[in-house]
């Protein structure tokens, strides 16, 4: 999420021998920050639920939300906890808590990758949009259930994680998605309402990087100046029907356990491993970065416990019928230096929590449109793609460039289908089929490659991103273990086997069934392999 700049508000000194406070004036500058954050990813949540997903009010409201704000609620609570407690044991004044929210790339890949199909697959199927909803909405449970469970896990096993695993294969491959999925997507939206878009944008780029000293935190500004540019251009329009449903959900909204949806939606689970481990993955070892990055601060936080609270967090979301998995925030340093301390974590658990409990998001989402902040969004995207080539070594840059091209393709093909559908394709009379792929092939646009490429895109960006770290490091032989391993995950289906469905392409499970990007593979490790000999005969 987006660090403030740190000149902002200047931070009061450690304070050794003082007695922690649960809260100091700097927490409002903090909570202004984090709560803006969290802010606009519940009004993405609720954006994309309503209108890609066309999920019910009465489950948007009634249960995705409430159970988003518990685990808003507990993992702030629990961090400001964890922080009072450090501070108590050492008798300083000046720990600062861990920042905890919506994970935003979770968000995006579980929605894209997880949730729409498998409701376009319903439908495809003659399922009903009832049955299609849920069978959709208890996928994203279960794709949520098995990032918590990956999170929690990682508080045991992620330092041998992180040593085994190529830096470059894990952060090209999220960015390839931050680009796709959140920044070009952003970008479009911003160009096409440019008179808010635009200069929302232009307000980040002035404080996030440009480090403008302002007496408020960048993105409140820009939101600030989005609302009533949308406003003003008449984006906003408050219609009474509109505005009566949405306060028609205002209320108490108690969310309950899902266990018995997380029990039917058992058959999901291994069909979209390929989504669940990596995004797992990713969130264990970004969270692990931004511990360490908290005690390059000063906030030596154990690692075990931080990433446990996480892990509990998102399974909390997954149980009580959140689809949306929970993450430790970048930019812990920032907040430090703006005076935040303890307060601010759990002043926004409570604030955001109150406001998902009693469904006050769809009056804010229409006071506050997507445009006003959606900047902020496109700044996360950029962060997490300048971080692929930031974090990683020189020499490995084209493997990063490698391991953002299978994002890139699966959000081209989401893309491209769409166009079908709106085109008339993908109904009854024309369903999605071979006849597709000709005239577009024709036309240099090569969908069947696109296809291949979206079905378990981030297992192939991490493989094809790790496989070109370790040629660069004349690791030959650790290459073509990364080009057997494809073999073996094309040859099962989890990566690449694809077929048409009546209005989508979908993955498609079973032995053999990748055989053709198989035997690709295969021939890749061979070569890998040969590499490795002549190696050995000329060193």
């Amino acid at each position: 999420m987006p660090p403030h700049s740190p000149s902002l508000v200047p931070g009061p000194g450690p304070g050794p021998g003082a007695r922690p406070r649960w809260f100091v004036p700097g927490d409002i500058d903090g909570l202004l920050g984090l709560g803006l954050d969290n802010l606009i990813q519940i009004l993405l949540i609720l954006g994309l639920c309503r209108g890609v997903l066309g999920y019910p009010d009465e489950l948007v409201f009634g249960s995705i939300l409430p159970a988003t704000g518990i685990s808003l609620a507990v993992g702030n609570l629990a961090y400001a906890v964890q922080a009072h407690r450090l501070a108590r044991r050492e008798q300083r004044d000046d720990r600062t808590a861990l920042p905890y929210g919506i994970n935003t790339v979770s968000l995006f890949a579980y929605v894209f990758l997880v949730m729409l199909p498998v409701k376009l697959t319903a439908l495809d199927q003659g399922l009903g949009e009832a049955a299609a909803v849920r069978l959709s909405w208890e996928a994203g449970l279960m794709a949520c259930l098995g990032s918590g469970l990956i999170e929690a896990g990682g508080a045991w096993w992620a330092h041998w994680l992180r040593r085994w695993l190529p830096r470059a294969a894990l952060l090209s491959t999220l960015a390839g998605i931050a680009l796709g999925y959140i920044a070009l997507g952003f970008l479009l939206r911003t160009y096409a309402q440019p008179v808010v878009g635009l200069a929302v944008l232009a307000v980040i780029l002035v404080t996030y990087y440009g480090r403008l000293r302002l007496p408020i935190p960048g993105g409140l500004l820009a939101v600030l100046v989005g609302i009533p540019l949308a406003w003003g251009s008449g984006l906003i329009r408050i219609d009474a029907a509109s505005w009566s449903a949405n306060a028609s959900q205002v209320g108490l909204h108690l969310p309950a356990l899902q266990l018995a949806s997380l029990w039917e939606a058992r058959s999901q689970l291994v069909p979209w491993l390929g989504v669940i481990v990596p995004m797992g993955l990713f969130n264990v070892l970004g969270s692990l970065q931004n511990i360490e990055s908290a005690e390059a601060a000063g906030d030596a936080y154990p690692v075990k416990s931080s990433l446990l609270i996480n892990g509990l967090g998102t399974i909390a979301a997954a149980a009580l019928g959140s689809c949306f998995p929970t993450t430790l925030y970048i930019g812990h340093p920032a907040w430090k230096a703006m005076g935040a301390r303890i307060g601010y974590s759990w002043l926004n658990g409570l604030l955001m929590g109150g406001l998902c409990l009693l469904g006050l998001f769809g009056l804010v989402g229409q006071l506050v449109p997507i445009e006003a902040g959606m900047a902020i969004v496109l700044y996360i995207g950029l962060v997490i793609a300048a971080q692929a080539f930031q974090a990683t070594p020189r020499s490995h840059a084209p493997a990063v460039v490698l391991g953002l091209l299978p994002g890139l393709a699966g959000w081209g093909a989401l893309l491209l289908k769409a166009g079908l559908r709106t085109g008339g394709a993908g109904s009854a009379s024309q369903p999605f089929g071979p006849a597709l792929l000709a005239p577009l092939q024709r036309a240099d646009v090569w969908a069947s490659g696109a296809f291949a490429l979206e079905q378990g895109q981030i297992i192939t960006a991490m493989l094809l991103a790790g496989m070109l770290v370790y040629v660069i490091e004349r690791r030959f032989l650790a290459a073509a273990l990364c080009a057997g391993l494809a073999a073996a995950a094309a040859w099962l289906g989890v990566i690449h086997a694809w077929r048409f469905t009546q209005a989508d392409t979908v993955l498609q499970l079973g032995w053999g069934s990748g055989g053709s990007w198989a035997l690709g593979y295969l021939l890749m490790a061979l070569v890998f392999l040969a590499a490795a000999l002549q190696r050995e005969k000329t060193s």
